[in-house]
């Protein structure tokens, strides 16, 4: 697992008090401020906790009845919680899912430009002689 959702799983496990699992209060500001990251790194770090199986949201965020925010509740799933539900443990049956197999192509060729190519880099170049016989100076009258 990346160190990002590590720190927050140490973080979540830290306010754990040995009595409270299924009500650990954790926002995602809150998070955002222990880990100093932004708040907008914080989201998809819960959100591979969740899915790997190490965490479970148990109250989502929510607004109180006097319009204040409420902070999303959070589920350790090592442990059993304080409901009296058993410990889910689905980390342990996770496993990382494997890209399909794709058909290998062999690279291209790369074109080359053969006006600068050398005989020695290019032994099919054609080169081009003058002959001193051909050529007129200018202004010369015949």
């Amino acid at each position: 697992m990346r160190p990002g959702p590590r720190a927050l799983y140490v973080e979540l496990k830290r306010r754990f008090n040995g009595s409270n699992n299924g009500a650990i209060y954790l926002s995602h500001r809150d998070a955002a401020r222990a880990l100093n990251v932004s708040r907008n790194t914080v989201g998809p770090m819960f959100r591979e906790l969740e899915e790997r199986g190490f965490i479970r949201l148990t109250v989502a965020p929510h607004l109180g009845p006097s319009g204040i925010g409420q902070a999303s509740v959070w589920a350790l799933e090592e442990l059993a919680t304080q409901d009296g539900k058993l410990a889910g443990k689905a980390f342990m049956r996770w496993s990382e899912k494997q890209n399909p197999r794709t058909k290998i192509v062999p690279p291209r060729h790369k074109k080359q430009d053969v006006k600068g190519a050398t005989e020695a880099e290019n032994p099919q170049a054609v080169t081009k002689s003058v002959t001193p016989s051909a050529e007129k100076p200018k202004g010369a009258s015949q």
